[in-house]
């Protein structure tokens, strides 16, 4: 009975804590409530797109003009971008015959209002706007609607316009595969197994180059938990390709690209990328490595305006500007909120492209991805807005052991990272609990002395307002679970997502400072350091009144985090600002091997029971035995 009130009074915070959340914003398409259009088709209005033909030069990404006219112009007229091209009622998967489909189901992939550059609209009726679309598998066309978001009449609707591959091999995305030395390349293209064999051709960079081939994975509107993802904001993912690089050579440079082999032999492939191999663990390099949650998409084009993202397309800016400082990139959680409009994994995979093909670009899951009820889910709120995690463990490779499962570790040269997945279940005597001691206990300190832990929700240490107000100043159950094995096993930094800011707390355990240093410490930490890097792009959360002692930084702003390990003696950690990459918090660890051994409070294996339990035992023989030549 005990156990169900405690999994109870989790469920219940949970959702408590997801209310508190929320308020970072709605997903824009969700405001409009494409169900209810209905068609007013105006002999007098129009919508041209040009070009209709882009592409041509194999770019994935192009901006179409569009113009327009209406006679009865109003303030909330607005322009919808659909894709396939033909969105009508046909479209439309009847789930009851005894109830017609409604006209419009499926959402636009973008949307903007028709004065956004054309102040006059109201006046002329005449307008444009400039779209940026990217290759997403079909054609598009373009709808003028009146009656604003909540009750739209279409008037026109424009030509197509249509990309000249629009299954083109796309959004090359790197990770680590499950060993050192291998490296994954995942992407998505319009081509089936049916139609074409997926490849990868690599190799050091300038020698002759290999080609091998890749899986294959997809998912359909089945697999999704709920609405929107089940309805209005399904769209066919297309397909998408793994494949594994394997027995690469430490630090050294490799080109690739991706593509097909089609039936008659022709191959059809991407651009060329570049890549450097993982260091072998433990190499002594510069090694360094950029970590942030919740960053989320943004349109560049000012379309879909988030009010939840306005910081997105800033830190991904910063960090293609300084791509040759990084050379690994953490994402942990709450990844682009589509929140169950899937055309929306597309958009987030070509703006991370330039990153994301470069180094590896390793995710965790959030509650955005996976919360939704009855699916296993440790969180049962609405979040993921019924992908129920789907999109996610397929658009992304990690390496976990399941990927329903989103734990795993993954080494590169001094570092030893553990990541958790904060929706499932992570309480001691759980599945996750036990892969987390493994993972920290595993670990070589001599070779890897930095042992870093992430996850999404704050397990450790937030004075946020929503962590505040619940009274735990983290996840209800996180530290009461897992600070035990970071003391026992040292880990020097754990961070989360979650709350969009950034904090970062002194070296703790059990709530107390274990070091009275703030910015330069020297030895052993005998505690962890906690940061918060929620602030990659969603809409900023503030932070309590009530500042503890614990709390050494905290900012609203965005930004993220980027450990630079020197050596195996000295690491420095950045908090770098999204806007211009500078440093606005930092500080440094220099220590020894030695110092690791170094026995901490509660970080050496517990021997007074045993010790008793052997005393008494010698005491009890003893007893005995004396009592026993005594008599005789």
């Amino acid at each position: 009975m005990r156990g169900f009130l405690v999994t109870l009074l989790a469920v219940l915070l949970g959702t408590i804590h997801f209310h508190g959340a929320a308020s970072h914003g709605d997903q824009p398409l969700s405001k409009i409530a494409i169900h209810k259009a209905t068609a007013t088709l105006h002999d007098n209005a129009y919508v041209r797109a040009s070009p209709s033909l882009i592409g041509q030069g194999g770019n994935s990404i192009e901006w179409v003009t569009v113009k327009f006219s209406y006679p009865d112009p109003t303030i909330d007229d607005w322009i919808g971008v659909f894709s396939p091209a033909d969105f009508s009622g046909s479209t439309c998967v009847q789930e009851n015959t005894k109830v017609i489909p409604p006209f419009l189901c499926t959402a636009p992939i973008k949307f903007q209002y028709a004065n956004f550059s054309s102040p006059n609209y109201m006046h002329t009726g005449t307008g444009s706007l400039k779209f940026q679309l990217i290759n997403q598998r079909s054609d598009f066309s373009f709808a003028l609607f009146t009656g604003g978001l909540l009750n739209p009449k279409l008037v026109a609707v424009s030509n197509a316009v249509s990309f000249a591959d629009p299954n083109a091999p796309v959004y090359p995305r790197l990770a680590q595969g499950k060993s050192w030395d291998e490296m994954t390349v995942t992407w998505t293209s319009g081509y089936s197994i049916n139609e074409a064999i997926p490849v990868v051709e690599w190799g050091l960079l300038g020698e002759k180059m290999t080609i091998s081939p890749a899986g294959t994975l997809t998912f359909d509107r089945a697999s999704m938990c709920g609405a929107p993802a089940s309805t209005v904001g399904w769209r066919d993912p297309g397909f998408i390709h793994t494949g594994f690089l394997k027995e690469l050579w430490p630090n050294l440079k490799y080109s690739y690209k991706v593509g097909h082999k089609m039936r008659n032999g022709t191959y059809v492939w991407s651009q060329v990328y570049n890549f450097k191999a993982s260091p072998f663990p433990g190499q002594d390099s510069v090694q360094k490595v950029v970590i942030f949650g919740d960053m989320g998409k943004d349109e560049i084009d000012g379309s879909n305006e988030y009010n939840i993202q306005h910081g997105s397309l800033n830190t991904t800016r910063q960090l293609v500007s300084d791509l040759k400082n990084i050379d690994l990139v953490f994402h942990i959680g709450d990844i682009c909120y589509a929140t169950g409009y899937l055309s929306q994994w597309d958009q987030f995979t070509a703006q991370v492209e330039p990153i994301a093909s470069t180094v590896p670009y390793m995710i965790a899951s959030g509650n955005h991805e996976r919360d939704w009820p009855g699916s296993g889910s440790f969180y049962q709120g609405l979040d993921s807005g019924g992908e129920c995690g789907i999109p996610a463990q397929n658009m992304f490779y990690v390496p976990a052991e399941n990927r329903e499962k989103f734990w795993y570790s993954t080494d590169y040269g001094m570092f030893r990272f553990c990541i958790a997945d904060t929706e499932h279940d992570w309480r001691e005597g759980t599945e996750q609990y036990n892969f987390i001691e493994h993972c920290l206990a595993s670990v070589d300190r001599q070779k890897q002395p930095w042992l870093i832990f992430l996850a999404h929700r704050v397990l450790g240490y937030s004075s946020c307002e929503f962590y505040a107000a619940n009274g735990a100043f983290a996840e209800p159950m996180g530290r009461e679970s897992l600070q035990k094995l970071w003391q026992k096993y040292k880990v020097d930094i754990a961070v989360y997502g979650h709350a969009h800011n950034y904090e970062r707390t002194c070296p703790v355990y059990q709530s107390q400072c274990t070091s009275q240093e703030k910015s330069h410490y020297k030895g052993s930490l005998n505690g962890t350091i906690h940061v918060v890097a929620g602030n990659g792009g969603a809409k900023l959360a503030q932070f309590s009144d009530l500042q503890p002692k614990w709390s050494l930084v905290r900012d609203v702003d965005y930004g993220y985090v980027k450990l630079t390990a020197f050596n195996h003696s000295s690491l420095l950690f950045e908090y770098q600002k999204s806007s211009d990459g500078s440093v606005h918090d930092s500080f440094t660890i220099t220590r020894n091997y030695a110092d690791i051994l170094a026995s901490t409070f509660d970080s050496c294996p517990r021997t007074r029971g045993r010790t008793l339990k052997f005393l008494f035992g010698v005491a009890i023989l003893t007893y005995l035995y004396c009592t026993f030549f005594w008599h005789r």
